[in-house]
């Protein structure tokens, strides 16, 4: 898959009208081959017919054309439903590997991209975070995922797609801003076969204060969410220990306030619950007082096991009690259902190792 001629799946549209310009050609056939590699998902420079032979001869010189591999699938047994979560394993062009999930649902198909490979916050509770970072994701592998994931629900149903797009997979998506832009832009491009409405992308971060600033301020329609995990900065520190210092929470629900005040939109707040760790009335009361100083709602997740990792998930009663606390605060909470634990495909279990579980080699 390596080559030595670089991967025009890599280049901006800003930057393929600067290379059409350099060779002497019109800027808009930067948007002819945009369309050609991102909708009609050509596989040579030969198949865009609408350029000419010499301008398809010397982009073929210059670049190749190389999508994620699809190396290994895996798919959920422990949800009864028709659609079960699936993982996949994808190589990119440098042999770096990254994880993306299909999260099914009775009304949507939703695709988990990464944006990263790794992560550089090293999240206590968090298994992607335990790789470190190792480099960001080009808009073009970004895309190649949703692809990919797509193509796995049009072969088993003609007809059906993908509803839903966030960024919760391995890294921090607003670490890598303007490829997720560059990514949601082509991924929401109305003429293109694949088209999503950008009110369906969700973009989860751990609260990297400038990035949800610059979103804020975008005019992008897409959905914010905010990885808390405990409203007490101490206790933050001690589960998200570089997040939770660089962004303190003061200056994070300011900014939260300011985003959903430019927007709109309700921010999602996501509360992983841990057993005896942040689980209490006490974590309750600080994160009601902290969500109240903006427009949110709050999504309750259980800890998924990871290896090596001592946390665990708290009961059903507990949870039950937690929740209640917040919905006579008068804050909107939902609880949200984990799927693909079997394959480590939930929430903080994405990382790149092979498995042996349900392996189907594609």
């Amino acid at each position: 898959m390596t080559t030595s001629l670089p991967n025009i799946m890599d280049l901006s549209l800003k930057e393929l009208q600067q290379t059409m310009i350099s060779k002497g050609e019109p800027g808009f056939r930067a948007s002819q081959i945009h369309q050609w590699l991102f909708s009609h998902h050509a596989q040579s420079f030969e198949n865009m017919t609408i350029l000419s032979l010499g301008l398809r001869q010397k982009l073929a010189e210059t670049f190749a054309i190389t999508r994620p591999e699809m190396i290994e699938h895996h798919e959920s047994i422990d949800e009864a439903c028709d659609y079960p979560a699936k993982k996949i394993l994808l190589k990119l062009s440098d042999n770096s590997l990254i994880e993306s999930v299909l999260i099914p649902s009775t009304d949507r198909m939703t695709a988990c991209i990464s944006s990263q490979v790794g992560c550089p916050f090293q999240c206590s509770f968090c298994a992607t975070g335990k790789m470190g970072l190792r480099r960001n994701l080009s808009a073009g592998e970004i895309t190649g995922q949703v692809y990919a994931l797509n193509n796995l629900i049009t072969a088993k149903e003609p007809g059906h797609t993908l509803t839903n797009l966030v960024f919760m997979g391995m890294g921090e998506p607003l670490l890598n801003t303007d490829n997720i832009i560059e990514a949601i832009e082509t991924l929401c491009t109305r003429n293109y076969r694949f088209s999503l409405s950008q009110k369906r992308v969700t973009i989860s971060t751990v609260g990297v204060i400038p990035e949800i600033q610059r979103i804020g301020k975008s005019g992008m329609k897409t959905k914010l969410a905010v990885s808390l995990h405990s409203a007490d900065q101490q206790k933050r520190e001690s589960l998200m220990p570089v997040a939770a210092r660089q962004y303190p929470l003061k200056e994070l629900a300011k900014t939260l306030a300011e985003y959903s005040a430019i927007t709109g939109v309700p921010v999602t707040i996501v509360y992983m619950l841990l057993k005896g760790i942040n689980d209490s009335l006490e974590d309750a009361k600080l994160l009601a007082r902290f969500s109240r100083s903006f427009l949110c709602k709050i999504n309750l997740i259980d800890y998924n096991s990871i290896i090596n990792m001592s946390f665990r998930p708290v009961s059903n009663a507990a949870r039950d009690l937690f929740r209640e606390y917040l919905v006579d605060a008068g804050l909107h909470v939902t609880i949200r259902k984990s799927y693909g634990t079997t394959i480590n495909a939930a929430c903080g279990q994405l990382a790149t190792t092979v498995m042996p579980l349900n392996r189907n080699n594609l």
